[in-house]
């Protein structure tokens, strides 16, 4: 996906909705190079800290593990939640790590989160792993190499304007009837036994219910993708980004945030995985032009 070693990956907090005034780039829109106002979500992205280096080679099974190195001497934090280990050589596993890069097929880098640094309650660190891509393996490991035990931000990753995925968890809304969930009609007032369920089961035959015939459930707290959501604004934290009183909520953004069009799943301080696009849209260069106003 891109020329030089670079995560695949990141993650953040999101903190809520508001709306941004921004010059439509878009070629085929009616509204290209005027004004317009979009829906946007704040995502605050804390610097996530690369704590391990995990190798794998390709099998007929899939992809195997090899070895992988950890960071020397891990922060209190981390080791109070995550199973770190303790007294690691560093550089004896790196040494065995770069003797067989010939037999490594994939480099992936396992990051943790930093909650303390945001205005949320959660304590207990995230572990993530994520996929190095871009260049050739042992570039990929120099890159690894160096940012071992450090910090990477989200700048470092993805770029304004560009169309990542989003993975969160939906808000939850517990046990519902099949008219908020699935949308079916009343029925009407003077119904036998109930007004807000469906009108039938099925057909006498077959003998059983079938999958189709909406029903009550669960409702939400279902993990879910949303494809292409484009980053309008990638920045770091300062007094006029936040309103007055802070984000409904949320509180004030105090680290590094993005700014996505549209929405995302799931509540506010909810966690945001974020990842490059899958699918992205063809033909990004012909269809977006940077406009300078």
């Amino acid at each position: 996906m891109t020329d030089s070693p670079t995560f695949l990956g990141f993650c953040g907090y999101k903190v809520g909705m508001s709306h941004r005034y921004s010059i439509d780039d878009f070629r085929r829109s009616p509204t290209f190079g005027q004004e317009i106002n979009n829906s946007v979500t704040f995502i605050e992205t804390p610097p996530m800290i690369v704590c391990c280096i995990r190798a794998y080679s390709k099998t007929t099974n899939g992809l195997q593990t090899i070895m992988e190195t950890w960071m020397e001497n891990p922060l209190k934090k981390h080791d109070k939640w995550a199973f770190i280990p303790k007294n690691v050589d560093v550089e004896s596993s790196l040494k065995k790590l770069e003797m067989h890069l010939s037999e490594i097929d994939e480099l992936r880098g396992i990051l943790t989160t930093q909650p303390q640094l945001i205005n949320v309650s959660q304590k207990k660190p995230d572990l993530f792993e994520v996929k190095v891509d871009g260049g050739a393996i042992k570039g990929q490991f120099v890159y690894l190499k160096e940012l071992l035990g450090k910090e990477v931000n989200v700048y470092d990753v993805f770029k304004e304007g560009q169309f990542i995925d989003v993975i969160a968890v939906t808000k939850g809304k517990g046990i519902q009837g099949p008219v908020k969930r699935w949308g079916v009609k009343k029925l009407p007032h003077k119904s036998r036994k109930t007004v807000r369920g469906v009108g039938t089961l099925g057909a006498k035959s077959p003998h059983y219910v079938m999958y189709t015939v909406p029903r009550a459930g669960q409702m939400g707290f279902h993990q879910r993708t949303e494809i292409n959501k484009r980053i309008l604004a990638i920045d770091e934290a300062d007094e006029s980004i936040n309103p007055k009183g802070g984000f409904h909520k949320y509180g004030v953004i105090r680290s590094n945030y993005m700014i996505l069009k549209g929405s995302v799943p799931g509540p506010t301080k909810r966690l945001i995985k974020l990842r490059y696009a899958s699918r992205p849209p063809k033909n990004i260069d012909a269809a977006y032009a940077e406009i300078k106003t």
